[in-house]
């Protein structure tokens, strides 16, 4: 696999895609650049949903040019990786956090590196990015995390010993907040539990209005370019809080993310007005999921609400990211506060070394593409204060 047959020649012409065989039993896509000369330092950069490598595309240059290695994966489920079984009813273990966490260290080794230098996760990328650098902070000695806080690893009760044992079940919380969504008026739901459930692929992949303008208000809307996204602090993991954010994230109860992103579909001139993600580009996000549909991307939804899956990172109970770290979000990007207290949970107490908590101007979720440039000095600027420069070692 060549950049010519990737990307339909919207790829710069530093970047190359090819696979990667034999990861963590997966075969995984990558772009990459900067891979020319030998010794150079990894930066790993690890996408969300439901993106693809694809996404870094403007900030790999800016990395290699500052004499990076870069390298993209499609995450497992995603593009054009393979080695992922495809179905609703494929066992979810596979996509657990911590299996994600191993093909991000698998790869590492696979490439010939002993650590990275910079490692960067996105939206979902980001738990999975936290979880690297809690489990092996020798392999990835720094972490940022965009999007997504990261409040810590779920923990044991602590000190209860003396106490009446409780009969609180884990999945209880989110079935009375499931519930409690359910009897507003309007009655709403979490997308992420709309995103777990069976039709949500088959809704995604064959929407009313088609693919590619399903995807371009689904951009758009969680963008810097709509005006709707004021995003605020919630005081708290409340039904009449979480309300508060855009039906994208908390949706009209009976209602399709389709149905929900269609009224935002932008104009002929905003389209053409977004330089972040042309129409060709875009089509490359069209291209690959309407080929595989979503289901894969959808997997790590259904991990959030699997008790089993949820119990075993209680094996990093009471653990903390001790690697320096950094927060980077939008302005526009309601994506920093959808989980309420992460963002101060992860200053306070989930990660001892962060170096600070950055919110771009002119981005909404999608940083990486909205404001490559801003991000690269930020993410350059840490590296070089966290002395991530010289992990360079194969």
């Amino acid at each position: 696999m060549t950049t010519s047959t990737y990307g339909a020649g919207t790829l710069p012409k530093e970047v190359r895609s090819r696979m990667i065989h034999g990861v963590n039993g997966l075969d995984v896509h990558i772009l990459e650049a900067g891979y020319e000369s030998p010794g150079r330092p990894l930066a790993l950069l690890l996408h969300g949903f439901p993106d693809l490598a694809y996404g870094w595309r403007h900030l790999i240059p800016i990395l290699a040019d500052a004499g990076y290695h870069v390298v993209a994966p499609d995450q497992r489920g995603f593009g054009r990786t393979t080695g992922w079984v495809n179905g609703y009813d494929a066992p979810l273990e596979s996509f657990s956090l911590l299996n994600m966490t191993r093909d991000a260290l698998g790869l590492v080794s696979a490439l010939g590196y002993r650590r990275t230098a910079m490692l960067v996760g996105h939206d979902f990328g980001s738990p999975v990015a936290a979880y690297c650098a809690l489990a092996r902070p020798d392999v990835f000695p720094s972490v940022v995390l965009m999007s997504a806080p990261f409040p810590g690893p779920p923990a044991f009760p602590f000190n209860v010993a003396e106490g009446e044992p409780s009969s609180v079940q884990p999945s209880a919380g989110n079935q009375g907040l499931a519930a409690a969504l359910a009897a507003l008026d309007p009655p709403r739901v979490h997308y992420q539990q709309y995103l777990s459930t069976r039709q949500a692929n088959d809704d995604l992949w064959h929407p009313p209005q088609g693919l590619h303008a399903f995807l371009r208000a689904f951009f758009h809307v969680k963008s810097a370019d709509w005006p709707g996204n004021k995003p605020h602090p919630l005081k708290a993991p409340t039904a009449i809080e979480l309300a508060q954010m855009p039906t994208y994230y908390v949706m009209d109860l009976g209602k399709t993310m389709s149905q929900t992103v269609a009224p935002f579909q932008p104009s002929a001139a905003e389209v053409s007005a977004c330089k972040w993600l042309t129409e060709p580009e875009l089509g490359v996000y069209t291209e690959e999921y309407g080929r595989m549909g979503f289901q894969g991307a959808l997997m790590a939804y259904r991990v959030f609400s699997d008790p089993a899956l949820n119990a075993e990172l209680r094996l990093f109970s009471g653990k903390t990211i001790d690697v320096p770290s950094l927060f980077i979000g939008g302005t526009s990007d309601w994506g920093t506060y959808a989980a309420p207290g992460a963002l101060d949970l992860m200053r306070a107490k989930a990660a001892t070394r962060m170096r600070g908590i950055e919110l771009i101007e002119g981005a909404g979720h999608w940083i990486q593409q909205e404001q490559p440039d801003r991000l690269g000095m930020l993410l350059l600027g840490f590296i070089k204060d966290a002395g991530g420069a010289d992990h360079a070692s194969r």
